[in-house]
Order: C-alpha cells, then sequence, then structure tokens
C-alpha cells in the first residue's frame, strides 16, 4: 500500500556536495518546516544521518536518507527524479536504539543511546581488564583487550565488522559482543545474545587502566561500570526503497569480498 503524505523537508551534511542536492531538491519538490514535514529526507553520509536519527527519536518523523557521503550503508541512492513515488513505495523500519548507563570515577552517572554500538576502548598503552556479566550473572570473570562493544543488527556491519564481529540480519533479536584485540581469553571472539538481556560491563584496575565508553558519538571518559540493554521506550523510523532494503544490504555484506 502507497505511503501518503503531504509534505518534505530537507536537511543536508555541511559539505559541498550535500549542500548543491539540497538546493536541486528543493527547487524540484518545495520545502516545508521541518517541525511540520511529514518526511524528513536526509542527505548526506552515515555520520550524518545517525546524527538525524538521535534528533528524531520518539518524535514520530519519518527519515528517508539518499547517499551524498561516502559509504551510505544507512542511505537509499541519491536520484534527483521520482522522489514522491520513491517515498511513498518506500519500506518503513522502526529501531530501538541501544540503552547506555555509565558509571564515572567520579561516581556521576551518564546515559546515552546508540544506534549502531556501544563501545569500551582503552584510554591509554595499558589494555584494558573487564569483567562482563549477562542479566546479572558473570560470563568472564576477566578480559584483556583494547575494547570490548555491544552491536545491534543495523551497527553490526559497521565498527563490529571491522573488530571481525557476526554480521546480524535486520530481523534477528540478537547483539553481538565482539572484543578488540582480546589478549586474555586469547581464543574468546565474542558471543551473540538476546536483545532482551542486560549486558553489565565492569572495569578492573580502573586507575592503572582507564577505560572511555562510546554511544554511537557520545563518549564518557573514565568509567567504573556500563549498563548495556534494549530502549523498548524509544524508536526510530527510517524508510528504505523496497528494492534496496536494509535486510537485502546486510546480506550483501555477507558475501562481499
Amino acid at each position: 500500500m502507497a505511503r501518503s503524505f503531504s509534505s518534505l523537508c530537507f536537511v543536508a551534511a555541511p559539505t559541498p556536495e550535500a549542500q548543491a542536492s539540497r538546493e536541486q531538491m528543493i527547487r524540484i519538490y518545495g520545502n516545508a518546516a521541518r517541525e511540520q514535514a511529514d518526511v524528513l529526507v536526509v542527505l548526506g553520509g552515515d555520520g550524518f544521518m545517525l546524527q538525524v536519527l538521535h534528533e528524531t527519536m520518539n518524535s514520530g518523523t519519518l527519515v528517508y536518507g539518499m547517499n551524498r557521503g561516502t559509504v551510505g550503508f544507512l542511505m537509499n541512492d541519491y536520484r534527483l527524479e521520482g522522489l514522491t513515488e520513491r517515498i511513498a513505495a518506500a519500506a518503513e523500519n522502526d529501531f530501538h536504539p541501544l540503552k547506555m548507563i555509565t558509571r564515572g570515577v567520579d561516581g556521576a552517572e551518564t546515559m546515552a543511546l546508540a544506534i549502531n554500538e556501544v563501545s569500551l576502548l582503552r584510554q591509554s598503552y595499558q589494555a584494558a581488564k573487564l569483567r562482563v556479566l549477562i542479566d546479572g550473572q558473570e560470563r568472564l570473570d576477566e578480559l584483556i583487550c583494547d575494547g570490548l562493544l555491544v552491536a545491534t543488527p543495523v551497527g553490526s556491519t559497521a565498527y563490529n565488522l571491522s573488530a571481525h564481529g557476526p554480521i546480524l540480519p535486520l530481523e534477528s533479536p540478537l547483539l553481538a559482543l565482539t572484543p578488540v584485540c582480546p589478549f586474555r581469553p586469547r581464543r574468546w571472539r565474542g558471543a551473540l545474545l538476546s536483545d532482551r538481556v542486560t549486558v553489565d560491563i565492569e572495569i578492573l584496575e580502573a586507575e592503572k587502566r582507564p577505560v572511555n565508553a562510546v554511544a554511537d558519538n557520545t563518549e564518557v571518559k573514565s568509567v567504573l561500570h556500563v549498563r548495556i540493554q534494549q530502549a523498548d521506550d524509544v524508536t526510530a523510523r527510517i524508510l528504505s526503497d523496497p528494492d534496496h532494503s536494509w535486510s537485502d544490504r546486510i546480506l550483501a555484506e555477507q558475501f562481499a569480498n
């Protein structure tokens, strides 16, 4: 069934290519105020798309991206013609981000959301030393590594894949727990977790081996404890062309050279 909408708002990354494309689109399709638009059309790359998705979470706004960046995994192909027809036929994908709650060495708590992944990374030349609990049960009493990340299916082809983590089908109710350069246990390469679990990570020897925590583009320095779970009360809504769906993109990544 075709989607019904009456107004578009175009937003673009601050690059010359994205800004020029926005001006072209506005000349053809007009441009509604952001707060009044039915669909937000995003012109840029994956980083800019993540920024917009964070801004529109729980707003009910539909987001349709077109690639004016580099990789553009989160984006649809860029074309000037036929935009209204493409949006009308687009498939809607609703995602719940991860919620990261950190406790720092100063005792302060910080909450941030992640569409792609939550990562813990060593802050200095010393490897991180971590304790990992799943739903309160200790699974690793000591993991020595450069870092550890929890990735969503959406983010499984990003940093997670670079760290040799598994690619997750978009519709799978899973999270990837992936180490970055693990030293001990030497043969541990990560785990697949249900997206219903709570992951607690404690930083051991935090003064000697400081660790930072990152949720997408939000970084918290010198953490002692990180809790990660799916934020069921928060939703991001994104549109994809039926012939270039996110599921198809993730499947293609599994057979890429």
